[in-house]
This record gives C-alpha cells, structure tokens and sequence, in this order.
C-alpha cells in the first residue's frame, strides 16, 4: 500500500512579526503561488453562515489583501460573481489571475489598500480576512497602538468607506477581539454601524460587520475616543 501524501509545507514565517508589513516579504512568499497550495487564514470557508446572509447576488464585491486564498473563487461559486480582489503584491495578483483565467468574470489588481484606486461608491461590499492584521505585526502592545499603527488603520478604514456605497457592508475577518479592534472601526467619520461575532471550533475567530450609513452607540463612540486620547 502507498504511503499517504506528505501535506505540503507551510509558507515561511517571517524572522520578525514586522515583516508581515513588508512588500518583500509577501513577494517572496508568493513567488511560487501559480502552481503552490492555496493558503487560507484564520480559518476556511466555516464562516459562510455568517457571511451570505450579508450579500446579494448582483453585490459588487472588493476583497482586500487577497493573497493567494480561494475566498474569491469561493464566492463565486457561491452565487456571488462580481468579485474584485487586490493585493500589493503584483506576484499573487498575476498567480491567482493566471489560476483563475477560467473564471474571466473574476478580476484582480495590484493595489495598496491604503489607498485605493476605485471611484467613490465603487463597490457593495468590501471584504477582508487578516490585511489589518499583518498591517498592524510588530506593534509592541497591542492594547496601545502606535501613532503610525492607528495612521495605518485609518488611512484604509477611510478608504474602505470611501469605495462602499451608502448602505454597502465591511466585512473584516480577523483574530483581534474586540478589545483590540472595537476601537479602530468605532470612528463616527467612517459613516458605518458596527456589530460583532465569532466563528471557528476551539480557537475562536471574529467577525465585524460595518454597514455605511448605520451609526455608532454611545458606548462604541466612547471606545473609538480612547485611540485618539494621548
């Protein structure tokens, strides 16, 4: 009988959690991501039951930070097919194009979700699964963002907001609870409404649904006032 299949190897780690922030880093990941495993984080698919009831079919779609995830195709096959994904790593971008040309409706483009490159009111929905993430390794104290950490998570909450159409969704998937992340999206300039669940067997992820044009409760505006205290 033949042996079973060794699973494939898990990508390298960087040497320091700040090196999740770096382009380099990423491209050197994904230089074999055409023809490599898919890898997805925080979890696969499980959370569906959370996620479709927030979508249409006819909702265009933005996946921030795709990396080379099948989130993508996934909502495609799940009825959802205006899906656009970025990520600034141009490596990924042209791995999963060339993974999905059988997909054409499918698009991808290199682009920093700090800013991003779409008309205001571009998209429905706006996803993402882990870029905040790694956007934010490296900070010291997660329960005192750096200046240039909460610069970073505003300068893409405000972009995210800007791209979404009145009444659109943000959909953030992310392992920071709400102790840690609350604060960041409780910010009344971005417009949105804000609730919170979890997902996932034994280690627990979070899900944070903003809808544009929703407001804040008192108690969140309070929160989001202590990232802007000295």
């Amino acid at each position: 009988m033949a042996s079973p299949a060794a699973p494939p190897p898990l990508p390298a780690l960087p040497e320091r959690n700040c090196g999740y922030r770096e382009l380099q880093y990423w491209d050197q990941r994904y230089r074999d991501a055409a023809h490599s495993a898919l890898y997805e984080w925080f979890g696969d698919f499980s959370f569906r039951a959370l996620l479709e009831p927030e979508l249409r079919p006819e909702d265009r779609i933005l996946v921030l930070g795709c990396g080379n995830s099948a989130l993508s195709y996934e909502l495609f096959l799940g009825g959802f097919p205006d899906v656009t994904s970025v990520d600034y790593s141009s490596i990924v971008v042209a791995a999963m194009r060339a993974r999905s040309a059988h997909v054409p409706k499918l698009c991808w483009e290199t682009m920093d979700v700090r800013a991003l490159g779409f008309p205001s009111g571009s998209f429905d929905v706006v996803l993402k699964k882990g870029t905040l993430d790694a956007l934010l390794a490296g900070e010291r104290d997660p329960w005192t963002v750096s200046s240039e950490g909460v610069h970073t998570m505003d300068q893409v909450l405000s972009e995210v907001s800007q791209v979404l159409v009145p009444g659109g969704r943000f959909i953030s998937l992310t392992c920071a609870a709400p102790h840690f992340r609350t604060r960041h999206y409780a910010q009344a300039h971005y417009g949105w409404s804000l609730r919170h669940t979890t997902y996932g067997r034994g280690f627990h992820f979070h899900l944070y649904l903003m809808h544009k044009r929703g407001e804040l409760s008192a108690a969140q505006l309070a929160l989001g006032a202590q990232i802007l205290s000295p």
